[in-house]
């Protein structure tokens, strides 16, 4: 059963009632107290232009421990070297813009809607959204944005320009002491490569609380 959100309240029906494919709920709105709402119970938006807003809280969630990082010998010379440079939410709007440049890997358009960048950065100047920079000679090359709840960090894209940029950016997550999860939300091979994994939503949800 899909729920239709009531416009007036930031209520969502339980995570445990979502289809088979996570989609859980749709309709509601984007403003912060929602989008909040929904991070702190394991619910995150994902939907196009051409759809309602759609919100989703997948049975199972790909994450990765920064604990269980694996950094293949390669990726240590390219961290070892002074090719790139690491910052921290200096450039919010050009990372998301950024993403949203590159669709996902066998999507055609981007699901990072005007009104989804415009919500995000809100949720930026609020302390709430977070970027990681990666720059190379002055040029952003790569990066990744996301949502913290707690030492979670509920990652929503990433990009790169040059080789292992996007790696470089969250090797640096991983390694700030700041989050003890890094959600990842949809599988990716190279994710998977360096230690993300499957967890059930329940535990999911028991780590955010």
């Amino acid at each position: 059963m899909i729920f239709e959100l009531n416009p007036n309240d930031i209520h969502f029906p339980n995570p445990a009632l979502a289809e088979p494919d996570g989609l859980l709920a749709i309709g509601g709105d984007l403003r912060p107290e929602r989008l909040i709402a929904a991070y702190r119970r394991g619910i995150f938006p994902w939907y196009s232009d051409d759809t309602p807003i759609l919100w989703y809280s997948p049975h199972e969630r790909f994450v990765l421990f920064p604990s269980e990082l694996k950094i293949s010998k390669s990726m240590r010379q390219v961290l070892r070297s002074t090719r790139f440079t690491v910052t921290y939410d200096q450039a919010f709007a050009h990372v998301i813009a950024s993403c949203a440049s590159q669709p996902r890997r066998g999507q055609d358009g981007t699901w990072i809607t005007d009104d989804m960048r415009r919500a995000y950065i809100r949720l930026h100047d609020l302390g709430i959204a977070h970027a990681v920079e990666v720059w190379r000679d002055s040029k952003l090359v790569g990066g990744l944005y996301g949502v913290a709840v707690g030492q979670v960090f509920c990652g929503e894209s990433m990009f790169s320009r040059e080789a292992n940029a996007s790696k470089v950016a969250l090797v640096s997550l991983c390694q700030s002491g700041e989050y003890k999860l890094i959600d990842c939300q949809v599988y990716t091979e190279h994710l998977a490569s360096m230690g993300a994994r499957m967890i059930s939503r329940e535990e999911y949800v028991a780590l955010l609380s």
